[in-house]
């Protein structure tokens, strides 16, 4: 590999205070470079490492289901069988999904299971380990993005410059990547893909013969002939090994991209999962990716484009640094305009550009900044007062915004996985209840983590191989469901089991959390306490909906063998009245703290 071009352009650490005093500038010149030897390539992966891994552990909310549907819940069935209780939707039935990203995970999944039964863990001991493997293995995926980035930002702006330190700087502390980088989204391996391909690109092929002759000074100049040679047999090995994979997942010959864009642009069933205004990746997505550092992305863009900019004026990078920079900026300007012409949009789509913008967003945030934590002399030192402040504003709303959306906006769906999986282990170590969820798809629970889990109302069902006149006479499941939900429930559940008090508690009962004296009946006509009935989908013991269901189910279940036995927050709004309010659990006589009740009123002789 060549090395690393150091541009005169780019600020030194400890040499951007032309107001300060020579001896000033020498004493934070020398602290500044010790802090540079100390800190190494391998110092900096190590710690980034064990970042993302606190990162991803300390995530307790909730935000799209296609971080299981995607990629755990296939490589819960490829790790653990067919049988295993794995959700598998129908993309992966109709192939549209390339089976590397969740084979990855199903080696994590066995890895984990096996080191359980060696260890001989407890049940609560192994479901921790089987959850936070998966997520411990993403946060070394999410590392390596963010080291990356610094090595793009150095191989542009020159090694130990302030740019490529801010560069890191920017993807360490950015929202956007402390709430999202973590998560098992095929989006965010995507990332880090791209950002590692961008480092280590051969951009020394976009310099003309005379440029190159011009920038050899720098060690830029290669056998393009043998680099060319390497990278076609990385791409064939590439293609060759997802072939692979797919044929052994599939069971056949296939090609998942060209399928994905048969069905989700020759047939639009992308437009079921939500359409945005033309405008959506400019106002919405680019806001949310870069958050509280979107100004310095603007101005970023606006001087890499501009030839007349203070910055480019005052400073002088390579040939190459340029062209590489220019080359980026139009990227993360083509690839949001080609995504506006699809209907459905969605800011993880634009996720791989976000490294790209840390980079751009580097200088503009390194000349508004370090004058203000370098040493001033006193004349001077009330000047950059305003910027001190609005780099304090910056540190805590960029800390508050974090915490907000990794802690508290929609943490009811996993902190009721987290109740259930206890209420799964603590009570049920031979056979596990069933559960529904009368949820919106975006908030569903996922089987492999509960089994024997249905989910109701979703609208999961997606209108494949529909003709133009089908498809629009098409009524999701969850519209039909919100539409009427009392309605839709006794169609596809019939009456719930009811209540019925027998003496000392002999009656016809049911195990589900130790029985007692309520026992469950059914309803005339009906054989089965748990059974709709006429083909109709079963009653479970637990059953899970947002708050803003809570009347329409209190009439459904009201005078059945149900009680409400858990309930979490959820967020202070969403932008889906579906998911307005905490999350509800009703069980069958209460759960574990019903049966408690009841076994008190036994022994008191109330009955």
């Amino acid at each position: 590999m060549s090395s690393t071009p150091t541009s005169d352009a780019s600020t030194k650490i400890g040499s951007d205070s032309s107001a300060s005093t020579e001896e000033e500038k020498t004493l934070s010149r020398r602290a500044f470079e010790r802090t540079q030897r100390a800190a190494t390539s391998q110092d900096i992966l190590l710690f980034l490492v064990a970042f993302r891994i606190l990162n991803a552990l300390s995530i307790r909310t909730f935000f799209q289901p296609d971080e299981y549907f995607q990629s755990l819940e296939p490589a819960w069935e490829i790790a653990f069988g067919k049988d295993s209780g794995a959700w598998i939707t129908w993309e992966w039935k109709h192939q549209l999904r390339s089976a590397i990203h969740p084979t990855i995970f199903a080696a994590v999944y066995w890895f984990a299971s096996r080191i359980s039964q060696v260890l001989r863990v407890s049940p609560t001991w192994h479901a921790d380990l089987i959850i936070a493997a998966p997520k411990a293995t993403q946060a070394v995926f999410a590392a390596l993005g963010d080291y990356y980035t610094w090595k793009l930002g150095e191989k542009i702006y020159g090694h130990g410059s302030n740019e490529a330190w801010a560069a890191l700087v920017l993807t360490v502390c950015s929202p956007w990547q402390w709430f999202c980088s973590t998560r098992t989204l095929s989006n965010c391996l995507e990332t880090t893909l791209t950002i590692v391909a961008l480092s280590n690109w051969p951009w020394h092929w976009t310099l003309d013969k005379e440029d190159e002759e011009h920038e050899d000074g720098y060690g830029l100049r290669q056998d393009q002939d043998t680099e060319g040679q390497d990278y076609e047999l990385a791409k064939l090995l590439v293609l060759s090994v997802s072939s692979i994979v797919d044929r052994l997942y599939y069971q056949q010959w296939t090609f998942p991209p060209f399928r994905f864009l048969y069905f989700n642009v020759a047939q639009s069933l992308s437009v079921f999962y939500g359409s945005n205004p033309w405008h959506y990746y400019l106002t919405q997505g680019l806001p949310l990716l870069l958050t509280t550092f979107l100004p310095f992305g603007i101005v970023g863009l606006y001087e890499t484009f501009s030839s007349t900019s203070s910055w480019a004026t005052s400073n002088r990078l390579p040939l190459l640094s340029t062209k590489i920079l220019h080359q980026l900026a139009t990227t993360s300007l083509i690839v949001p305009a080609t995504l506006s012409l699809i209907s459905h949009k969605e800011v993880r789509f634009i996720y791989p550009l976000l490294p790209v913008l840390h980079i751009l967003a580097s200088r503009p945030f390194t000349a508004f900044f370090l004058p203000t934590i370098l040493p001033s002399p006193p004349s001077t030192s009330f000047t950059y007062t305003p910027r001190r402040l609005a780099l304090l504003f910056l540190a805590l709303s960029t800390l508050a915004l974090s915490i907000f959306t990794t802690t508290l906006h929609q943490a009811g769906p996993l902190s009721v996985l987290t109740y259930l999986r206890n209420e799964y282990t603590t009570h049920y170590l031979t056979q596990p209840p069933t559960t529904s969820a009368l949820q919106p798809a975006p908030s569903v629970m996922t089987p492999s983590r509960l089994p024997r889990h249905q989910s109701l109302g979703s609208g999961l069902r997606t209108p494949v191989n529909m003709n133009a006149t089908a498809r629009a006479a098409y009524v999701d499941e969850a519209d039909a469901f919100y539409h009427d939900p009392v309605g839709w429930i006794k169609a596809e559940l019939g009456s719930p089991p009811k209540q019925r008090r027998s003496f000392l508690g002999f009656g016809k009962s049911r195990e589900v959390l130790g029985g007692g004296a309520d026992a469950l009946v059914s309803t005339p006509g009906e054989a089965e306490p748990w059974d709709g009935g006429l083909g109709r989908k079963s009653w479970t013991e637990y059953v899970v909906f947002f708050a803003q269901l809570e009347p329409a189910m209190r009439r459904v279940l009201k005078g059945s063998g149900y009680r409400e036995c858990w309930r979490g927050w959820n967020s202070f709004g969403h932008d889906d009245w579906r998911r307005v309010g905490d999350v509800v659990v009703w069980c069958a006589r209460g759960g574990k703290k019903g049966e408690e009740r009841g076994q008190e009123k036994l022994r008191r002789g109330w009955w």
